[in-house]
């Protein structure tokens, strides 16, 4: 990614939304280290007392309570930050919340779903809505994190699909609206990177099986399993990892003109090629006889793509 200024130190604030591990907190350390105030959206004391530990010689990690769901907590954390900032001023918002659903959607509880819905959908407008007063006052900028799920949909990841298919498509119309009034909006879609977030994912679908009916469950239960440990290996064996993604943000948010969309990763760069040139019928087939070998071929796709 290449090193990337900020220019003054601490004369940048930035909310940055689900730090508490994973890729969030990954890009709150990398965004203070650059010389940000990064507030870093958490939802538990324990992890705000995590982060208050992680102080940083250069910018400044402010952790704030912030639970993407919860109306009141977006407002609380909104005046936090509205006091803070009310000299310096707001740069962006990084919507970065959300948690991954794996399932059956035969077998996915209602609530299940709503849930993946709430976090990674509805959060995200929530917490922009509350934040934009600031950002149309300093010209600054959102980026809405999505995934490479929104190019090409396995199995059991309609869930996490719907949910990244719309944010997708919110951040288009979003940006088209916040154009003229000098916001910018930036889609930042990383591919597979291990971080905690495979464990959570299991131990959801484990639950999901167990409430399940049985008759149903047995029909999906072993190529789920399955594809569950394919996915994980994929995971754990590929090459892009966390600092790639908050390198991506840091380029997002100090670019001059930021770009609508940033991919991080050569599967992610692969799969959306994947989807403009390779026939839905012949995708299913791929999918459906040799998952492993199309993702590693997406993979490859991807890196001749970003090298040219």
């Amino acid at each position: 990614m290449g090193s990337v200024a900020v220019t003054p130190a601490r004369s940048k604030s930035v909310v940055v939304t689900g730090t508490s591990s994973g890729l969030g907190l990954a890009a709150a350390i990398r965004l203070s280290n650059l010389g940000y105030r990064v507030f870093a959206g958490v939802r538990t004391e324990s992890s705000a007392a995590e982060l208050s530990g992680k102080s940083q010689s250069t910018g400044e990690l402010v952790p704030v309570m912030l639970d993407v769901t919860d109306a009141a907590s977006i407002a609380d954390a909104g005046r936090l930050v509205e006091q803070a900032c009310r000299d310096t001023g707001l740069w962006a918002v990084v919507n970065n919340a959300g948690v991954s659903v794996s399932s059956p959607l035969e077998c996915i509880p209602m609530d299940v779903l709503r849930t993946q819905l709430e976090t990674n959908v509805v959060g995200a407008v929530a917490v922009s809505q509350r934040f934009l007063p600031l950002l149309r006052a300093s010209g600054g900028r959102i980026l809405n994190v999505t995934s490479g799920v929104a190019n090409v949909v396995p199995p059991y990841m309609g869930a996490y699909a719907a949910a990244q298919f719309a944010k997708e498509g919110l951040s288009d119309a979003l940006r088209r609206e916040l154009r003229p009034l000098g916001v910018s909006v930036s889609i930042i879609q990383p591919g597979v990177i291990v971080t905690p977030i495979w464990d959570k994912m299991r131990r959801s679908a484990e639950e999901i099986l167990t409430v399940a009916p049985r008759e149903v469950v047995e029909t999906y239960r072993d190529r789920f399993i399955e594809s569950l440990n394919t996915s994980e290996g994929l995971a754990r064996s590929s090459r892009t990892t966390a600092l790639d993604y908050a390198d991506t943000i840091a380029a997002a948010l100090a670019a001059r003109r930021p770009k609508p969309r940033y991919r991080v990763g050569a599967d992610s760069w692969g799969s959306a090629l994947a989807r403009r040139v390779v026939p839905d019928r012949m995708m299913d087939a791929l999918i459906a006889v040799a998952p492993k070998a199309l993702t590693a071929a997406l993979s490859a796709t991807g890196s001749r793509d970003m090298v040219s």
